[in-house]
This record gives C-alpha cells, sequence and structure tokens, in this order.
C-alpha cells in the first residue's frame, strides 16, 4: 500500500490476543486507505514507536489492542481534519460497553463523573467538540495524529507507562501544536471488573501523574494534589477530632453529603441497583488517586535519604 489515509498503529504484550482487529474488519472505510501495523513487545511506548516508524499513513491512529471501534471512526477522523485542518491531533471519548459485567459498568460511571475524575472525565464519556483540547482530555486509546508532529514533538517515552499518553500530549501542547476532541471519534473500552484491578490502576494514574510532570519540568496541578490532602487528613482525623477540634469533621461531612448526592443521580440515570457500589467506588477512586501520589514522594524522600 503506497499512499494510505491512516497507519493504524497497534502496541500489544506478547501474547495477548488483539480483539481491535474483529471490529476493524467492520469499520464503514475504504479498505485500501487505511494500513494495520502490529508491534508485540513488553513495552507499549517502545511498541508504537517502532509502528510508527514503519508507518505510510498521512494520518497515525493510535488504537489499544483491546477496544472495539464504532464503524464510522475513520469516516468521522478524516471529516474532522477536513473540518479543522488546524488541528494537529484528535481524539476522541472510550466508552463503556454495555457488554460490560455489574461492576465494571459502575466504575465506568464513576470514571465517566466529574465528581469522580474531575476533567478527565471527557475521556470516558461524550463531551463537547472541544478545539483547544489537552491531556485531560484524551488517551492514546483513541488518538489520530497527523505525521509531522512526531517529527516536531518527539515520539512516546519509553520509560514511562501508564501515563505515557499524557506527557506526550502535554509535550505536543508545548510544542504549539493544536490538539482537539471530538465527541464522534468513538472506541468502546472494557472497564477493569474487579475492586482491586479498579483500584491497581487508578493508583497507577497518580504515581505516573507526578513522574509525568517531572519529565516535562513542569509544575503539578493543584487540583490533583486534592485526593493525598484528603488521604491525610482522613488518616489525622482521630487526633484532630478529639485534640483539635469536633468542627474538622466538616471537610469529611461535606465528601460524604457530595458523595451520596452524586451516587444518587448517577444510579437514577443508569442503574438504581449500583447506587451503594458507586459510594464506594467514589471512594476509591480519590483515595487510590491519593495513596499513588504520596508513593511518589515516599520513593522519592528514600531515594534522596540513600544518597545523603
Amino acid at each position: 500500500m503506497k499512499n494510505p489515509k491512516f497507519s493504524v498503529v497497534i502496541a500489544v504484550g506478547p501474547d495477548r490476543k488483539i480483539e481491535v482487529l474483529e471490529s476493524l474488519k467492520k469499520v464503514r472505510y475504504p479498505k485500501n486507505k487505511y494500513e494495520i501495523i502490529v508491534k508485540r513487545g513488553l513495552n507499549p511506548s517502545e511498541n508504537r514507536n517502532n509502528a510508527i516508524k514503519e508507518a505510510k499513513g498521512e494520518i497515525i491512529a493510535i488504537l489499544d489492542d483491546d477496544v472495539y471501534l464504532d464503524n464510522d471512526i475513520f469516516l468521522n477522523a478524516e471529516s474532522f481534519f477536513r473540518e479543522h485542518p488546524e488541528i494537529d491531533l484528535v481524539g476522541g471519548p472510550q466508552l463503556t460497553p454495555t457488554t460490560d459485567n455489574f461492576f465494571a459498568k459502575a466504575s465506568g460511571y464513576v470514571l465517566e463523573s466529574s465528581f469522580g475524575a474531575y476533567k478527565m472525565s471527557s475521556r470516558y464519556k461524550k463531551n463537547r467538540l472541544n478545539l483547544d483540547a489537552d491531556e485531560t482530555c484524551l488517551t492514546s486509546a483513541n488518538c489520530f495524529v497527523k505525521r509531522e508532529v512526531f517529527k516536531k514533538a518527539g515520539n512516546f517515552n519509553i520509560s514511562l507507562y501508564p501515563g505515557e499518553d499524557p506527557e506526550f500530549f502535554s509535550r505536543v501542547k508545548a510544542n504549539k501544536i493544536r490538539i482537539g476532541y471530538s465527541p464522534d471519534i468513538i472506541v468502546y473500552h472494557r472497564r477493569r471488573n474487579s475492586f482491586f484491578l479498579f483500584c491497581r490502576q487508578i493508583y497507577k494514574y497518580g504515581k505516573v501523574r507526578m513522574i509525568k510532570e517531572k519529565l516535562n519540568r513542569t509544575r503539578v496541578n493543584p487540583i490533583f494534589l486534592i485526593p493525598s490532602f484528603f488521604l491525610i487528613y482522613l488518616a489525622a482525623l482521630p487526633f484532630i477530632y478529639y485534640m483539635i477540634s469536633k468542627i474538622l469533621i466538616l471537610p469529611l461531612l461535606v465528601y460524604l453529603t457530595a458523595n451520596i448526592l452524586f451516587s444518587f443521580m448517577i444510579s437514577i440515570r443508569k442503574d438504581p441497583y449500583a447506587f451503594p457500589l458507586l459510594i464506594v467506588l467514589f471512594f476509591a477512586i480519590h483515595l487510590s488517586y491519593g495513596i499513588g501520589i504520596l508513593s511518589y514522594f515516599y520513593t522519592m524522600f528514600f531515594k534522596r535519604k540513600k544518597q545523603i
């Protein structure tokens, strides 16, 4: 294939099934206008980089190996770039599949809530068109990048996983390259289907947030530190409640009220049976992220201590 419109880049682990290939067969788009490049290995960023080197397409489509594609994803991506030629990178939401189990769907409801994931909720739901998007809106599970972007901003950082995608998007933005978010460029991505896997995922996101800021030499947005401060507050609450002032329990009461209200509203819209689980999962997402942040500082403290 000489001049495909899209080069579909798929990074996959050594023994993993490439599930995305099934939905690629069903997309409504001429087969002679896109190529598929699969790279296997233990490092997702390195796999993607190697695939990008081989890509011949005008636009590099970066997709996770286990997503299910909307049938019109290539048509919608092509249409977006035609209507907005000033944008060089665009992504869209990774939605929760209707086939997910009860727990996975509930974790998806939490991720697509602004109370659960702040601005990052745009990654997991259809939001409004955004022609000035950033790393809070996108993931490498679903993004389309003009070839020239990699020449200007570089490839994915092979020392970082997870979190290689927000680091890459931030670097792209720092190079004055325009990023967009389109609600019409859709993939479906299974959520973690157990409490442990969900907490582990969020914990890793918290930890790599600090690593990403260090690599980019940027200041962390204070909003990302709130979960870690909340965690410290909860750990200290028995002491400050009895030894300082009982009024200091007020932040916890405000949080519990917000948690219950959001959980109730979501359960009314989505699934009434999910109400008690949502309360637990909101706690889990905030505390797991906070633990991830604190574990980074813990690791850095002991590294410095050993060097002294």
